[in-house]
């Protein structure tokens, strides 16, 4: 009786060493804040974390692999693939789809994304001190706005001086999730900016959040 007892108390110790080792955590929320080469920075249930390939955070998220467009994670014993920005709620089964954007910035500290305007492909950098949408003649042309014959004349004043300008509306900006329709765009005859920019007349109808390098972008209601 006693050796069965003995028996019975060993196993019972075991499998509570077992379950202390590898506790089991009930994950409610995961954002995707960042992607690199074989990294990733998340948001778990509040705390921020540093995925590495190949190794489990505390909750048990494990980085299968990553790159700057797209990571694979196992969660719960399920690999999905997630892009920038994506939420995962307690199911685990997909990103949602909520018009919710998170940007990182590059080494530069500038805010880059792609997006599209009236459907077509445009490299954004974020800009909340622009007016407007703003974008060189060149790009106009590419994504066949004729500003010459549909914008309003008017003027520009920058760092570098006045210039003229082109008021136009476009049908459709967008970037990630998140899109909107009839918004004001400013087109430079010219070859600047060299880059669109993501100007207020887009970020003004969003709700904009700063956290430190990450700023969240959110579709109002």
């Amino acid at each position: 009786m006693n050796r069965l007892t003995n028996n019975i108390f060993a196993a019972t110790f075991f499998f509570l060493a077992l379950f202390l080792c590898n506790p089991v955590v009930a994950i409610e929320k995961i954002v995707i804040n960042g992607l690199f080469k074989d990294k990733a920075i998340v948001t778990i249930d509040g705390k921020q974390r540093v995925l590495k390939k190949g190794k489990a955070s505390p909750e048990g998220v494990l980085l299968i692999e990553a790159d700057s467009k797209q990571a694979i994670i196992e969660i719960e014993g399920k690999q999905e693939v997630y892009t920038l920005g994506s939420h995962i709620g307690n199911t685990f089964k997909k990103p949602t789809s909520g018009k919710k954007l998170i940007l990182t910035p590059d080494s530069g500290g500038m805010f880059n994304i792609s997006g599209t305007i009236n459907g077509s492909n445009v490299r954004f950098i974020v800009d909340t001190g622009a007016t407007l949408v703003s974008m060189n003649g060149n790009v106009a042309k590419r994504l066949g706005i004729d500003y010459k014959l549909t914008g309003k004349e008017s003027q520009s004043y920058t760092a570098s001086g006045k210039s003229k300008i082109y008021i136009v509306n476009l049908k459709k900006v967008k970037v990630g999730d998140i899109e909107l329709e009839n918004v004001r765009g400013a087109v430079h005859d010219g070859n600047f900016p060299v880059v669109t920019l993501l100007g207020m007349s887009f970020l003004g109808k969003l709700d904009m959040k700063r956290e430190g390098r990450i700023m969240e972008l959110e579709k109002k209601y």
